[in-house]
């Protein structure tokens, strides 16, 4: 057992109840989640990168409690996360015939009751796995899968921080947002160097500017701040390593929804713009699904298939978006679509409504074509100037041009708004340490 040495937090996320959702390995190959049987909670993996998917129950001797964690790991295992007697608990399950058997790992306490702890995404390679323990005055980085003697101190990081993106594919570089002194950034933080700090966002002075998103081939970033708008986050795209502005698109505004970003397409090393991010919007009709690409500067929203595991899915580097999803007839599926060309076929809400045939379900050896459901044809957009600090670069913008689509969901095309972030991170190959801007040789975030 080792000690967390953090200040007290308020709240604490244990009290949430289980996910429905599930996580996936940076890699896509397994799946983990918590599935229900009856009222009862039990782990569950998902083997995703076969001819079909399928999922193994790796129940305990009994039901998991609310706020336990599951995280899949590289080989196939399956890391869990249970809080005992204030301590959280790590453990390794497998599958062992028609059991399940379960390697002890190590536990970590926190000093206070209301320091928060939680798993950070799965780091890249799958051999290893990080929990964030967030408190009032600082927060620590845990090693609590992968290490040589059970859970171990990695990193100690001033202010309370949340999020968690990793920035290149060593699993050295991770980007949290930090708050302090009543403003949130996002900064990096190096593994492999005692976990030393540097900042990664700082778009306005005054303004909260957090990473959510991050493809370590592209280097594209998905971003949430409100220095376009006071007080109102916007969700803008950046570039790692140069030195255009930060962009809000106008089309990822909209009011009356929720708009997350879960995953990009990778494999597009040269062409960030081209990479396709699946969104998650959550509005007055539900939840569905939004493709976009920054070259395209327009949103295509689909029909969620029904059971998703909201929140979950992955992008292959061809460009088909797959997500998970459970029924009563499916216990384990994999809806896919391809990216969506050709005309419009179908107006917003009813995509919106009612799930439509855009998803594929049946095995991938009998797949029939995707008949995605898009907006309307576009109107031509009009230019607009950066909102404050235009960089260079920050002239006529290329691309196909976009227009407002049918209400509750606004889609037009203009990028409304640029900022210059006044910190960057370092080249993706080799991830030296960061340097500041003015430093930088290709500067900060840049956007088209």
């Amino acid at each position: 057992m080792t000690a967390c040495a953090v200040e007290p937090a308020a709240g604490h996320e244990d009290d949430d109840p289980p996910r429905a959702g599930c996580t996936i390995t940076a890699d896509g190959s397994y799946a983990a989640r918590l599935a229900l049987n009856g009222d009862c909670w039990f782990p569950e993996r998902w083997t995703l990168d076969g001819p079909e998917p399928y999922a193994v129950p790796l129940p305990a001797n009994q039901p998991e409690e609310p706020g336990t964690e599951v995280q899949p790991m590289g080989d196939g295992r399956v890391l869990i996360r249970r809080r005992t007697d204030g301590r959280h608990v790590f453990s390794l399950l497998y599958p062992t015939g028609p059991g399940t058997g379960e390697l002890p790992l190590g536990a970590v306490q926190c000093q206070d009751e209301e320091t928060r702890l939680r798993m950070l995404p799965p780091a890249p390679g799958g051999d290893k796995a990080y929990a964030l323990a967030a408190g009032r005055r600082s927060s620590t980085v845990w090693l609590v899968a992968g290490g040589a003697f059970g859970p171990e101190h990695v990193a100690e990081i001033p202010g309370r921080c949340s999020g968690g993106v990793w920035l290149d594919r060593g699993g050295r570089m991770l980007a949290l947002d930090r708050e302090t002194e009543g403003r949130t950034k996002a900064v990096v933080v190096d593994l492999e160097r005692g976990g030393a700090v540097s900042p990664l966002l700082q778009i306005a002075a005054d303004s909260d500017d957090r990473l959510l998103l991050a493809d370590p081939d592209s280097g594209l970033l998905l971003i949430g701040s409100d220095a376009p708008s006071p007080g109102r986050a916007r969700l803008g795209w950046g570039v790692l390593g140069s030195t255009l502005p930060v962009r809000f698109p106008e089309c990822l505004r909209m009011p009356e929804c929720a708009v997350t970003p879960f995953a990009i397409q990778p494999g597009q090393a040269l062409v960030p713009e081209n990479c396709g991010v699946a969104l998650r919007i959550d509005g007055p009709v539900g939840s569905w699904v939004g493709v976009w690409r920054p070259a395209e500067r327009r949103v295509r929203h689909l029909a969620a298939p029904e059971g998703w595991l909201t929140g979950a899915g992955l992008w292959t580097p061809d460009g088909v978006l797959q997500l998970p999803y459970a029924t009563a007839e499916v216990r384990c599926g994999v809806a896919r679509v391809g990216e969506p060309v050709g005309e419009a076929s179908g107006e917003t809400r009813e995509a919106a409504e009612a799930p439509g045939p855009a998803w594929t379900r049946a095995r991938p050896e009998r797949r029939p074509e995707p008949e995605p459901v898009q907006d309307p044809d576009p109107e031509p957009e009009s230019e607009s100037n950066p909102a404050s600090n235009p960089g260079p670069g920050s002239g006529p913008r290329t691309g196909p041009r976009t227009g407002p689509s049918p209400e509750p969901i606004p889609d037009s095309g203009s990028d409304s708004g640029s900022s210059r972030p006044s910190g960057t991170v370092p080249p993706r190959a080799v991830a030296p340490r960061p340097v500041p801007l003015q430093q930088a040789p290709l500067g900060g975030l840049v956007t088209k």
